[in-house]
């Protein structure tokens, strides 16, 4: 299995944006993880000689716009596949900075207009041979929704957001699973230890993709890496919103098994 970043924060030799996108080739399919903020990630793929009208299937890691404005787009190019999304993923997610709650999700037509090129996940799928989607399983993430000031918008009004609409994608791959969740909302060492309860007879080798620690203290970055360390995982490659002085604790902590994510990166497993 081969994935290569398109999108991330650090661009390096390409250009970036806050977001994410990877292309996945694994067993002669092919995958896109999320479409970035905007429509760089069809430049970018461009460049990097990845074909997206051959993309099989699109996952959406979690209902961000930060993920999914590039869907569209997608769409729109590639004319077969098909965008996996949880149940729960609705044009609802905001956030609040001091007064004012702000919109942070999917293109709000998104749902509607490409209604036949959306399905709807409803717990655990094996999307194909060894690659499965897997939702949270982790009680009270609505926690974590309090403390980050992130809501869903419902007919009751704004309620703390339960992470519900965020998913992992998990690839059996010769070294073992390797996830990729590309914001980790409902945790990246909650994340790791739901695939390794849901493939108890399994090993987790890796997890791929943003921890959300732009916004966290020095000592909860150690508290995580000390958490991810007791899961015995050997590989995490990290970025997004991680951010760098995150990403610096998290190598201090974790070492070589820590790699950075950047645009053109090539991940083989």
């Amino acid at each position: 299995m081969k994935a290569t970043v398109i999108v991330d924060n650090i661009g390096n030799i390409y250009p970036g944006e806050w977001g994410l996108c990877i292309y996945i080739e694994n067993n002669g399919k092919n995958i896109l993880l999320d479409a970035g903020s905007s429509n760089l990630f069809i430049d970018n793929a461009k460049k990097l000689n990845l074909n997206l009208q051959a993309v099989d299937y699109g996952v959406l890691s979690h209902a961000h716009y930060d993920h999914a404005n590039g869907i569209p787009a997608f769409l729109d190019l590639n004319k077969n596949a098909k965008f996996y999304i949880q149940r729960s993923t609705a044009p609802n997610c905001y956030s609040r900075k001091k007064l004012f709650r702000h919109y942070i999700g999917i293109p709000k037509r998104l749902l509607t207009d490409y209604a036949d090129r959306i399905v709807y996940v409803d717990g655990d799928l094996e999307l194909d041979k060894g690659v499965y989607i897997i939702p949270h399983k982790t009680a009270n993430l609505v926690a974590i929704g309090r403390r980050e000031k992130m809501y869903q918008k419902t007919s009751r009004g704004y309620v703390f957001d339960d992470f519900s609409h965020e998913q992992s994608l998990v690839i059996d791959t010769d070294k073992g699973l390797v996830i990729f969740n590309s914001c980790s909302h409902g945790g990246a060492s909650n994340i790791i230890n739901e695939v390794q309860n849901t493939f108890k007879d399994k090993k987790v080798y890796g997890l791929v993709g943003g921890f959300h620690l732009f916004n966290k203290t020095e000592q909860e970055v150690r508290d995580l890496a000390h958490k991810i360390k007791e899961t015995n995982i050997e590989y995490i490659c990290t970025g997004h919103c991680t951010k760098e002085a995150a990403y610096n604790i998290l190598n201090e902590e974790l070492g070589d098994k820590l790699h950075q994510l950047h645009v053109g990166l090539e991940m083989n497993f």
